[in-house]
C-alpha cells in the first residue's frame, strides 16, 4: 500500500470541524472505551481492528491524531506507525502494556509522538489527546519570528519547516517542537525533566528515556556527524542545549 505524504494542518474552512481521531486496537473493549471517553462534538472517532485497516483508513481519510495499539494482527502498531510517519507528520500515539517501556522507546524511534500505557484512566486519555491538539493548534497561532536561524539551521515556524545547510528535513511534530523550544532558548541548558514538561506538556517519566530518543532522532536528521554533535549539544550531568557550530 502506498501512502501519500501530507500534513495534519487544516484549512481555515474546516478549522471548526470536529477533530478526527483514528483508533486502531484489536481489543473491542479498549476501542469502545476510547470511543466512549472521547464522545464529544469536538471529536469524530474512526475505530479499526488492526494495523492493516488503519493504513487503509489513513489512506482514505484525513486525521488529526492517530492512536495505535502495539500488538495487532496482520500489521502491528510499530509497522503502521513507521509507514504512516514516512508519509505524514500527523501526531501518532502508541498504546502499550504497563511493562512495555521498551515498546514506548521503540515507538518513538519509529516516529511516534506520545504514548499511553494500558490500563489507562479516561482522564489521562483525554489529557493526552487534548495536549496534542493544543500543540498542533499552537503551531498556527504562536507569536514568533517568521524564520529562526542558528548557524546552518533554519526554522520556518509558521510553515512548520526546518532546513539544514539549505536542505529541508522532515521532522515529526514532537521533534519539531523540541528543536523549536531549544532554538527559542538558544544557549540555555535544560534537563530532561524540564524538556519533557515544556515540550510534551506533562510530568517526566524517567525510565523510558524518551527525551534522549527524540534528541538522537533529531541529531540523525540535522547533524553532519550525529555521533559528534555540534548543534544539539549534551551538557554532561545536566541536559541539552542548542549551540551554534
Amino acid at each position: 500500500m502506498r501512502l501519500i505524504r501530507r500534513t495534519s494542518d487544516r484549512s481555515q474552512d474546516d478549522s471548526n470541524a470536529p477533530r478526527r481521531i483514528l483508533v486502531a486496537d484489536d481489543d473491542p473493549s479498549i476501542a469502545t472505551l476510547i470511543q466512549v471517553t472521547l464522545k464529544d462534538p469536538r471529536y469524530e472517532i474512526v475505530a479499526v481492528k488492526n494495523g492493516l485497516e488503519a493504513l487503509k483508513a489513513f489512506e482514505n481519510g484525513k486525521y488529526d491524531v492517530v492512536i495505535l495499539d502495539v500488538m495487532m494482527p496482520y500489521v502491528d502498531g510499530f509497522e503502521a506507525c513507521q509507514r504512516i510517519r514516512e508519509r505524514s507528520d500527523v501526531p501518532i500515539v502508541i498504546l502499550t502494556s504497563r511493562d512495555g517501556t521498551d515498546d514506548v522507546v521503540h515507538g518513538f524511534e519509529l516516529g511516534a509522538d506520545d504514548y499511553i500505557i494500558k490500563p489507562f484512566k479516561t482522564a489521562e486519555l483525554i489529557a493526552r489527546v487534548e495536549s496534542i491538539l493544543r500543540r498542533v493548534e499552537g503551531y498556527k497561532h504562536r507569536a514568533a519570528p517568521p524564520i529562526v536561524r542558528v548557524g546552518e539551521l533554519e526554522i520556518d515556524e509558521p510553515r512548520h519547516r526546518v532546513a539544514v545547510r539549505g536542505q529541508n528535513v522532515n521532522l515529526t511534530p514532537m521533534e519539531f517542537e523540541l528543536l523549536y523550544f531549544l532554538a527559542a532558548n538558544f544557549g540555555q541548558v535544560f534537563d530532561r525533566e524540564t524538556l519533557f514538561r515544556e515540550v510534551w506538556g506533562y510530568d517526566y517519566v524517567g525510565e523510558t528515556n524518551l527525551v534522549d530518543v527524540c534528541v538522537r532522532r533529531l541529531r540523525e536528521k540535522v547533524e553532519i556527524e550525529p555521533s559528534r554533535p555540534h548543534i544539539i549539544v549534551t551538557v554532561r550531568g545536566v541536559g541539552y542545549k542548542l549551540a551554534e557550530p
